[in-house]
């Protein structure tokens, strides 16, 4: 149990004394010389991770997933992803604004994009649209509640994209969450597409980064893009030895997470006012709504349960007028779930 319990999000888990131990004695040099041997070994491990050549650190998933963009596409090309992805919605539109290039997002039904539907965007030979230059897919599904799709949905896609001559990039923010939850090897889920980033800084534990994987020349333009975008590091070594622990230390234990994440969703679903679909729990994110009528913010009913929770020292997130997102991660244990349902139930009792 932990005094305060931060359902908000993954990237709030704090490091592991290993993590902090690892940090302080790294072997460090500089990095955009390539001489950093700790990045080198982190690289190297994630590549073998994620069944690819190479591997690139980056600070961050959101550089991660623009750094895939540019290093597989022009400007003026267009880019066919789901309209939910975090890449359309929560990353400022940097493909855009920084590559150029424009998104098509199209709306699925459980976050994935189906074969049809790619061969559907894909453009013709036309000189008045642009023409498809990648193909985005995420898993696990942050908007559809942390949702997996298999090794073979992602087949079936990239067959359609790479049959039209599109690369595939995959936003594997929380793919070890999708490995961990359908007991199959992430490279299952790497091996159809160019290129895959994953997070180190979510369920995995480290304080920062994630990594980009795929073919040595595609790293290598994606090094230089990096580097254009301020992202090369000098002793970085210092956090890549937290990520390398987070790797050899972190994985397995991420099926804690979801077992956490459903007893929460299936204690909520026997609470008045609140919803939550079963069947989208597969993970470690649980995104429930709020059925009750209730004035605009600050009287909303999702104000009023986010400042209930925070008064007994509970931490949660909204993320619409009648829907709350929660997830689960290292720092937060059973009881810790036990305390989050208690104050619900307090709060929904008195609707």
């Amino acid at each position: 149990m932990h005094d305060i319990v931060d359902l908000r999000s993954d990237t709030l888990t704090l490091p592991t004394p290993e993590m902090r131990e690892a940090m302080g004695h790294a072997e460090v040099g500089d990095d955009v010389w390539e001489e950093d041997p700790t990045v080198k070994r982190l690289e190297a491990m994630a590549a073998e991770r994620m069944g690819k050549e190479a591997g690139l650190f980056v600070t961050s998933g959101t550089l991660g997933n623009l750094v895939s963009v540019l290093a597989q596409t022009r400007p003026g090309q267009e880019v066919v992803l789901d309209l939910d992805s975090h890449i359309f919605n929560y990353e400022v539109a940097g493909t855009s604004a920084i590559g150029g290039v424009q998104m098509r997002p199209v709306k699925t039904e459980r976050g994935f994009l189906t074969p049809a539907q790619v061969r559907e965007a894909l453009r013709p030979a036309n000189i008045h649209v642009p023409p498809t230059g990648l193909v985005c897919v995420e898993n696990t599904h942050n908007r559809q509640g942390g949702t997996c799709c298999t090794p073979e949905e992602i087949a079936a896609v990239a067959a359609v994209a790479h049959g039209a001559g599109v690369p595939v990039h995959l936003d594997g923010a929380r793919v070890f969450n999708a490995a961990v939850a359908l007991r199959r090897d992430a490279r299952e889920f790497t091996r159809p597409v160019d290129s895959v980033t994953f997070c180190l800084s979510k369920g995995l534990g480290a304080p920062v980064g994630s990594v980009v994987c795929g073919s040595a020349e595609l790293i290598g333009r994606a090094r230089r893009i990096r580097k254009m975008l301020g992202g090369g590091m000098r002793q970085a070594g210092v956090i890549a030895a937290a990520g390398i622990v987070a790797l050899e230390r972190m994985v397995a234990r991420l099926a804690e997470d979801h077992v956490n994440a459903r007893a929460l969703a299936e204690g909520i679903v026997t609470l008045p006012r609140l919803s939550v679909d079963l069947a989208s729990v597969q993970t470690n994110i649980v995104i429930f709504k709020i059925e009750r009528a209730g004035g605009p913010p600050p009287e909303s009913p999702v104000n009023e349960l986010v400042k209930g929770c925070a008064a007994r020292k509970i931490k949660i997130h909204p993320i619409g007028p009648a829907a709350i997102r929660c997830v689960t991660h290292k720092d937060v244990d059973a009881e810790d779930i036990r305390r989050a349902l208690d104050a619900f139930g307090e709060i929904t009792s008195r609707w």
